[in-house]
């Protein structure tokens, strides 16, 4: 990214993130959001805060141009707070592209006195490789949320019928937790014993 893009986002950086936190709160109803905008208690409000941190990490990531395409806590930290929520997948991620609307909005003055647009284009380059990044992130993190929900079922489900006294026709290893010791890693099938 050329100088004059990066000069004038640093420039208008507490603008941007103020807009862009806006844009994430909007994706909330609206008591949600009133509380994650109005809590500034880091503790009372760790979502609050983990968006906070994590938009100015991710605009100062993007600023510098480091490697987007690496793992970065930031992003990370926030993708794991939306894929959690109970959110669409569009929805989830809708905050790295929300970033690109903000970014004209804030610079559109400076960027038709400049005609810095092919600067512009490289900086949403930049915001949609993050995006891909988020997408993957968000994506393991729904995938390790299904595997604890699944986990989760065996163990309550092997509860029940052990109250119930119906485990002696199940093998115990069907409902054992999949990093457990007990589990016998050959035997993958459902049979019942007979």
């Amino acid at each position: 990214m050329d100088m004059m893009i990066k000069d004038l986002i640093e420039e208008k950086k507490p603008a941007i993130l103020q807009q862009w936190f806006d844009a994430i709160m909007a994706t909330y109803p609206t008591d949600t959001s009133g509380f994650l905008k109005d809590q500034k208690d880091r503790f009372r409000n760790p979502v609050g805060h983990t968006f906070t941190e994590g938009m100015d990490k991710i605009l100062e990531a993007l600023i510098a141009g480091e490697g987007l395409e690496e793992e970065l806590p930031f992003i990370d930290d926030i993708i794991r707070v939306r894929a959690i929520q109970d959110l669409t997948p569009a929805k989830a991620l809708s905050f790295v592209f929300s970033l690109k609307g903000v970014v004209r909005k804030e610079l559109e003055q400076d960027i038709k006195k400049h005609q810095i647009y092919g600067e512009l284009m490289k900086f949403e380059s930049e915001i949609d490789r993050l995006a891909l990044n988020a997408f993957n992130i968000y994506v393991r993190c729904r995938e390790q949320l299904y595997e604890l929900r699944t986990d989760e079922l065996k163990r309550m489900t092997f509860t029940l019928l052990k109250k119930a006294n119906l485990m002696s026709e199940l093998p115990v290893e069907e409902f054992g937790h999949r990093d457990s010791p007990s589990i016998n890693p050959n035997n993958g099938s459902d049979k019942t014993k007979e």
